[in-house]
Order: structure tokens, then sequence, then C-alpha cells
């Protein structure tokens, strides 16, 4: 009997047999022979243990996990003090965002509808997120989005590319790495800010002991991927006698001087520090209004939580937008010191802040897009070129990059206020001035001596001036 009878004939029980002829495979290796090109071996092997029904189930809790970390510190951007945790905040909100995006379209991919996507829902996750929520302060909100939440799905991450079939299923290797790029930096930052707090003055035990208690919690559903032994759940859960509510109060740290009663700095600052309409004016103004955008962070990172589950592309955008702020914010800090200041000698503007936080989502919205960044456009072209006439390269630099994203919040924005609201754009304007006026007036901000008065748009740009 052959050898190509023998391989027919006697198949194991739950194989298919190989057929394969030996002149064929004797050609084939004397081709490989003579073929030129040593090309680097491909060592991965098929294999993995997910199917595409367990790889979704996975992949759709992790991009659970990731939309609900974006909300839930969108929901602490006011309740922040500490500057630079504000500031990373709004960058680790669009990191979050986007690490869900790719996620989504992921599973998309794996013929799950989009619909269907952003409406999964999971009481467990919930109830962590919202545990995770009612942190004490800030140093307990980096302990759980990052110590507990954050190094949970990033090993969760790293097994599940260990263990899915690294050909089959390439594409989830290459959108978990390349979220995972973004958590090194991000989690890396988190303990070094951690180890701040405790070396101020936060007693680590507390810190410690609010760890161990979210990790019981997430054991307790199973881990990220629901699939670890359960563990008993801690108790009492801090929600259990008080659920978690956003702040409404702009807060920031001791090295800040604030103010709130107007919106003009050389009215705060208490003297005029070059004439109203000069280019150094002006320029000193674009750049603290710059610094001062960490009320924007504040503002767009509310608009998340108070729009969640409404529509995930405006979630996204709103966490985009975020991260943009947090730059201005950069931008504004890092311009001031190269002008010569110390940027925190520069007394911060709460205005917006103090303004929107308690708004309703929509008209505070309404407020930073149609008036703030439209107001900045406004300037924003003839300020670049006389800067560029005094080659004035600091403001030239800064300004470039800050008008191209104005123009995209701009555009963003009003798809974003289509999610919000239904009201018109002349109502949605008029109501948001009524609003913004009656704020102001409480706030001193503006003296009203009618009965009936609305502040312009344009005095609404110059007040506040994102």
């Amino acid at each position: 009997m052959s050898a190509q009878t023998q391989a027919q004939a006697t198949p194991t029980s739950n194989q298919i047999p190989t057929v394969s002829r030996p002149a064929d495979r004797n050609a084939a290796a004397e081709r490989a022979r003579s073929f030129p090109y040593r090309f680097p071996r491909d060592r991965r092997a098929l294999g993995g243990n997910f199917s595409v029904e367990e790889n979704g189930r996975r992949l759709r809790r992790f991009f659970y996990f990731e939309r609900r970390l974006m909300q839930s510190l969108g929901a602490w951007t006011l309740s922040i003090p500490e500057f630079e945790v504000k500031l990373e905040t709004g960058r680790h909100i669009f990191y979050h965002a986007d690490a869900a995006r790719q996620l989504r379209e992921r599973l998309h991919e794996q013929e799950q509808r989009l619909a269907d996507v952003d409406a999964f829902r999971d009481a467990e996750i919930d109830r962590f997120i919202d545990e995770m929520l009612s942190a004490a302060d800030p140093a307990e909100l980096l302990v759980g989005v990052h110590q507990v939440a954050g190094r949970a799905l990033q090993t969760a991450y790293r097994h599940h590319i260990d263990n899915t079939d690294s050909i089959t299923d390439a594409p989830s290797i290459r959108v978990l790495r390349r979220i995972l790029t973004d958590y090194e930096p991000m989690l890396e930052w988190a303990e070094q800010a951690i180890a701040a707090y405790i070396e101020g003055g936060i007693e680590e035990t507390r810190l410690v002991a609010w760890r161990w208690h979210l990790q019981r919690l997430l054991g307790s559903i199973g881990g990220v991927a629901g699939i670890d032994p359960r563990t008993a759940e801690p108790s009492p859960l801090r929600t259990a006698t008080k659920p978690f509510e956003r702040g409404a109060v702009p807060l920031r740290d001791g090295r800040f001087d604030t103010f709130k009663n107007t919106g003009d700095y050389d009215t705060a600052d208490g003297a005029v520090r070059f004439p109203k309409d000069s280019y150094e004016n002006l320029r000193l103004r674009f750049i603290r209004t710059q610094r001062d955008e960490v009320d924007a962070i504040e503002a767009f990172g509310t608009f998340i939580w108070d729009i969640r589950f409404k529509d995930f592309q405006a979630e996204h955008d709103l966490a985009r937008i975020t991260w943009d702020e947090a730059r201005h914010t950069e931008i504004g800090h890092r311009a001031l010191q190269a002008a010569g200041y110390d940027p925190f000698e520069l007394r911060n503007r709460l205005t917006g802040s103090t303004c929107r936080g308690p708004m309703e989502p929509a008209f505070a919205m309404a407020e930073i897009n149609l008036f703030g960044e439209v107001g900045v456009l406004k300037t924003i072209n003839g300020l670049i070129d006389t800067a560029r006439q005094r080659e004035d390269a600091l403001l030239v630099h800064i300004a470039d990059f800050i008008r191209s994203d104005e123009r995209t919040h701009v555009r963003k924005g009003q798809g974003i206020l289509k999610c919000m609201t239904k009201l018109g754009a002349q109502e949605l304007e008029l109501r948001t001035r009524e609003l913004f006026t009656e704020c102001l007036v409480s706030l001193g901000a503006v003296k009203s001596d009618m009965d009936v008065f609305t502040v312009s748009r344009e005095d609404i740009e110059h007040l506040v001036g994102e």
C-alpha cells in the first residue's frame, strides 16, 4: 500500500485525512530551496481560546468599562482643585473615549450592530462605577480609576492579546496594543500623582483601604472580563447611603487667586497693565484666556456626564474637545512663563464655570460654543496678523494651533447641540443669553438698571471669552 493510500485509509476518528502527493511535495521543497530570499519567519500560530462570540462578549465589556470611565472622569472635572490633576483628567477622558471608540469599531467588524453596542448596559459594572465615583476626594478618585479599574483593564488587555488567536483575531490585538500605548504613561502618571498626594499629607492608609474595598467589589463581579472566580461583595457600599451626584462648583488649589465678580481682567487686577486697545493688552488677555480654559475642561467634562448614553459620537466629540481644552490650558500656562510671568501671579477667572456648572447642559454648551468659541474666531485672525507684523513668534505659534482647534470645536459643537436640545438656533441663543445674564448679575459681573435686561452676544464674548 502506498504512503498516499495509507494516509487516506487510516484517519483518526476526529481528523480529516491529508491527501499529499510525494511528487508535489518534493517539487515544492525544490522550489523553496532555489528561492533566494530569506524573509523574517512569521512565528505566529493558529489557535486561540476565544470564538467570535466569546471575543465579542469580552470586548463589549471592555468597551463599556472604557465608556464609563470616560463619563466618570467627566463628572469629577469641576470637583478637582489641583491644577495638574485637572489637566491630566482632561487628557485621560479622551484616552478612555478613544479606547471605547476603537473597541466599538472592532465589535462592529465582528458583526455587532453599532446601535446594539451603544445600547449595551451592565448593572454590575454600573454598581462598581457608582461606588468608584463616591470617592471622598481626588486622591481616592485616582486610586479607583487608575490603580483599580485601570490596572485591571491593562492586565485584561494583555491577557486577551496572549490568549486570542494571533492570526485570525489580529485586528483585536492591534486595537488593544494601541490602547495600551496610552495606558502605560497614564497609569505611571497616576502612580506618581498618588505618591504626591501622600507626600503632601493625604493619609496613605485611607487610600489603601479604599483600593482594597474597590478591588473586592471588582472581584465580586468577576473582574473586568467577568470570568474571574467571584468573591463576596464588600459591605457597606458608600452608594447605599448616598448616591453619587456630580459637583456644580468649580474648585481651584491654593496656588490660585481667583475672581468671579467680573469677566474683565483689568477690573479683577485692580489696575491696568497696558492701554486697553494696545497690542500688548490684547496679547496678554489672549494668553491668560488660554490658561483660564481650565474652566472649559470642566464644562465639556460635565457635558459628557450630563448627556451620558444619549449618543456615543457626541460623547467622543466632547471628550476630544475636553482634551483640546486641557492642551489650551497647558499652552496658556507655558506661554505665560515664556512671557516672563509666574502663571499663578495672574488671577484665575471662574465666571464661566460658576455660571455653567448649575445650568442645564444644552444652555451651558450653547454659551461656550455659540459665544465663547465663536468669539475667539472673530478676533484671532487679526491678532495673528498683528503678531506677525510685530515678529511675536510666541503668539503666532500658539495662536495658529488654537485657531485650528476652535474651528473644529465650533463645527463639532453644532452636532453636539443637536443631541442636547430640540430648540431652534434663535430660541437657544436667546434663552442662553437670558440665563447667563441672570448669573452674571447675581455675581456682580454686570449691573442692571432695567427691569428687563439681557447682555448682548458681544458682552458675553468679552466677559467670558473662552
